[in-house]
Order: C-alpha cells, then structure tokens, then sequence
C-alpha cells in the first residue's frame, strides 16, 4: 500500500534536559500521521463521531527504538497500512531525521474501530475501506 508521510519539528517541550526525545513521544508523533493520513483520505476524526458514530483506538503498538531524535531535528513520520479487516487496521510506521535519512524509530500499530455508542469493534465505514483499496492501485 501506499505510505503516507508526514513532517514533525522537535521543540523543546518533546525533549528531556539532555535535549533528546522522550521515547513515549515517538507514539505522539505516530498518533499525529495516522491521523493525517485520515485527514488527507477526506476524513476527519471529529465527523466520523458525529455522523458516523465511529472512532479509532489503538489495539496493540510495538516499537523499536533505534537512534534519538534530538531539539530541532525535523522528522518524516511515515504511515502504510499493511494489513487490514472490516474492523481493525495495521499500520507499518517509520520516523527518520530528514537530515540524514537515518531510521530512529520502527512501529507496528494496530487500531480498532469502535462504536461510539457501546465502545465495541464495529466494522470500519466503507467510504474509508473504500479509499483504502483504491490505495492499492496508486503504488
């Protein structure tokens, strides 16, 4: 599937005093392209509450951490569905320092789809599989 990417800048609020990048805020980061990748399919979050009574959880996340991204390093946070189903999806995710290209952090997310009304697995609304597949055929 296509991968989607997005640019996060590191300010001095995701560091620590060392200036290096607290590890919870990689997920922060992930979190933000996943949502993007949302947004630039034509959904976003807050309607898919409202009109479709869906919202996206996190399931299960697997990180490694490879190398520290630091103050002011801008990152190119990826997002690639590798696997998908009617009600959950699983998102391959790198971040790399654009400087260098390094890898500084690999992830395997998987989310959920969930009513809003009873807070179980409800099968993912088809206009989004929709553009789903149709990612598919544009790689």
């Amino acid at each position: 599937m296509k991968t989607f990417s997005w640019p996060v800048r590191i300010y001095y609020e995701d560091t620590d005093s060392g200036g290096v990048v607290y590890y919870a805020n990689y997920l922060k980061f992930m979190e933000r392209a996943r949502s993007e990748w949302l947004r630039a399919l034509g959904f976003e979050q807050d309607e898919l509450i409202e009109k479709q009574a869906v919202l996206f959880a996190v399931r299960s996340v697997q990180a490694d951490y490879l190398a520290s991204a630091r103050f002011n390093d801008l990152l190119e946070v990826s997002a690639r569905v590798i696997q998908s189903n009617k009600v959950s999806l699983s998102f391959e995710q790198l971040i790399t320092r654009s400087s260098d290209n390094k890898l500084l952090c690999r992830g395997e997310i998987k989310i959920v789809c969930l009513s809003t009304d009873t807070m179980s697995p409800t099968r993912i609304p088809e206009p989004i599989m929709t553009k789903i597949k149709g990612m598919d055929s544009e790689v």
